[in-house]
């Protein structure tokens, strides 16, 4: 009988009265020597110990006592993801302050309201630009009595101030908060309207740290454990993976600049990378396209059917032929190994989240020697709720419940959540925190279902399901997921509620467009408006479309798309910072563009409606 709930025991007691700098005194005392983290240092990197990293999260902590920060005080953080993120972030955990990390890509009327919302009465930011659109808000936000500047010597101008203070108050004041108080305020992308802030717990981090470390032992007990963060440690995923790493002893680095992601991949050589989806799908299509240009797009494409072939022959514990065995060591030497080698040549597992993965990445990336660990997981669950192990991973599945995690599925098969990880409250909003709860387990508005094995898998938004003039429901990440991973396309949204048929709004990758089009034979600086009207892009689209359209029926296959002249993102407000789509967002900006659809006769656009 396939279980329609799983709940996991805790495998670490609980300690209620440990909050997170626990986790980072219970390193140093067991191994201050220990390479915490890694600074770009020239061309390559500076260890700092956990000793080293203590030393300057107290002495900075001292500065923003000096500074008249009180316990429980609120206060904003706008930056990057650096190793500065995380030693502000410590620094006020022991100051006894909690955080309110805003996005780096945030506008300042976004600004405006998560710091009025939580109250914050101060804020740090680390460029000019940051601190020009805080300035930009700041007439609307009265509370804010201080701001500092990374870019004009912020925290040395901190360690200055704190140097007076001492130690024993240092220690008071980060011994204050108890497993149940708030540890910080994280507000949601705000997808389905304005965003809400989550009050996760310390015991949130701390219980959910303890047993992902027992559980991904594999992952980071592994000798000289290390990861690369380059995804915002504003965001939920990244804050609980550092947190992670401080407790289990990874050593952590950081790239902001994802355009120099490989050449610090290749320096840094991480054993586990921490992505979002479209992460992953960058690099198989770079590596594609690549292969394309110098005239060997037939042997990629080979070598990547010969690994998935191998990969899902494996994960159904079938023998794998002797000719494919053949073919994968004959490729692992043209193809895999050249890969390995740009990803760092050290990376055994990545961990992936935010959005489905796919089975053909996923079984790639496997015969990669990468096994990806994909996971599923919000906000509001202080990231992972499921999440595929290195001892039990199922391809196409988001994986088994986290121990001290419950996971069952309603009657209507939304995704309900309990357990050592699930947030507080939402700040200021009982009538939010009410609703979002039945019962005791939190709604998270995801469509899923377990498997006979007890593996999760994600099917769509509940709020996101397009029902049909025919009366048809449609999820339409299903069809969205496949099409995005075409390497000319950025993003998809299909459309198609109370409408006759489904049909789907296109952008192009204006990242990948240039190779794509060298590749084809076409001007490689085509302007995107060029390109979203060009017959072989538009094949190319066509191509995507009918491939994902293969794995549904036809009342809920795409019938017509449009390639809009434009792209979404962060700054255009259609993409959050994990790169998800603001779906009611583009319905409403693309109104007309999605009217057209449907008001032009099916033969004008020349295109297939099988």
């Amino acid at each position: 009988m396939v279980p329609v709930d799983s709940e996991v025991p805790a495998i670490v007691p609980a300690d209620p009265q440990a909050n997170i700098t626990d986790l980072l005194e219970k390193r140093v005392q067991a191994t201050p020597q220990l390479a915490l983290f890694a600074v770009p240092d020239g061309d390559g990197w500076r260890d700092i110990t956990a000793a080293e990293f203590h030393r300057q999260v107290v002495e900075l902590a001292k500065g923003f006592v000096a500074a008249g920060i009180e316990p429980g005080e609120k206060v904003g953080f706008i930056a990057s993801t650096t190793y500065e993120w995380t030693l502000v972030d410590f620094a006020l955990f022991y100051a006894g302050a909690v955080m309110v990390p805003i996005y780096e890509t945030s506008s300042a009327a976004q600004i405006q309201w998560n710091l009025s919302d939580a109250g914050a009465i101060a804020c740090m930011t680390e460029s000019a630009e940051h601190s020009a659109r805080l300035a930009e808000a700041q007439t609307d936000l009265p509370l804010i009595r201080t701001v500092w500047h990374m870019h004009e010597g912020a925290l040395d101008a901190l360690r200055t101030q704190g140097a007076d203070v001492a130690d024993e108050e240092i220690e008071r004041r980060r011994n204050l908060a108890v497993g149940a108080d708030i540890a910080t305020l994280i507000y949601t992308a705000g997808t389905t309207g304005r965003p809400k802030g989550c009050v996760l717990t310390h015991s949130n981090f701390v219980e959910l740290a303890r047993n992902s470390a027992r559980s991904l032992h594999e992952v980071v007990e592994m000798p000289g454990a290390s990861t690369l963060l380059f995804i915002t440690t504003a965001h939920v995923f990244a804050r609980f993976i550092t947190i992670l790493d401080i407790h289990a002893g990874v050593k952590t680095g950081h790239q902001p600049d994802t355009k120099h992601l490989l050449p610090a991949l290749g320096s840094f050589k991480p054993t586990f990378l921490l992505a979002v989806p479209r992460v992953f799908e960058k690099v198989y299509n770079s590596a594609e396209q690549k292969a394309e240009s110098g005239g060997k797009g037939r042997i990629f494409r080979a070598a990547a059917a010969t690994a998935v072939e191998r990969s899902r022959l494996r994960q159904q514990r079938t023998k794998v032929p002797f000719l494919l065995g053949l073919k994968f060591r004959l490729f692992d030497k043209l193809v895999y190994g050249k890969l390995r080698e740009a990803m760092g040549g050290h990376v055994v597992y990545a961990i992936s989240g935010s959005a489905p993965l796919g089975d053909r990445l996923g079984h790639f990336f496997a015969s990669l020697g990468i096994t990806v660990l994909e996971g599923y997981g919000l906000t509001e669950t202080t990231a992972p709720a499921t999440v595929n192990q290195p001892r039990k991973v199922k391809i196409g599945t988001v994986g088994p419940v986290l121990p001290g995690v419950g996971v069952r599925v309603a009657d209507d098969g939304e995704v309900q959540v309990r357990g050592i990880n699930v947030f507080k409250e939402y700040w200021r909003n009982p009538e939010a925190t009410a609703a979002a709860f039945e019962d005791g387990w939190f709604r998270t508005g995801d469509i899923g279902a377990f498997d006979d094995d007890g593996f999760l898998t994600i099917t769509g938004r509940k709020k996101e399901i397009i029902v049909t003039a025919g009366g048809k429901n449609v999820a339409p990440a299903a069809l969205e997921d496949p099409i995005r991973a075409n390497p000319v396309i950025g993003q998809v949204v299909a459309v198609g509620d109370q409408r006759p048929f489904i049909a789907a709004l296109v952008t192009l990758d204006s990242e990948m467009l240039p190779t794509w089009l060298g590749n084809n034979g076409l001007p490689q600086d085509m302007s995107l408006a060029d390109a979203a009207a060009n017959p072989q892009v538009r094949a190319e689209v066509q191509r995507a479309i009918d491939a994902a359209n293969k794995a549904v029926s036809r009342a809920e296959s795409i019938r017509k798309f449009t390639i809009l002249p434009t792209e979404w993102t962060e700054a255009s407000g259609h993409l959050t910072p994990k790169m998800s789509i603001k779906r009611n967002v583009i319905l409403k900006d693309f109104a007309a563009d999605i009217d057209e659809i449907y008001n032009v006769p099916a033969e004008t656009t020349g295109l297939s409606l099988k």
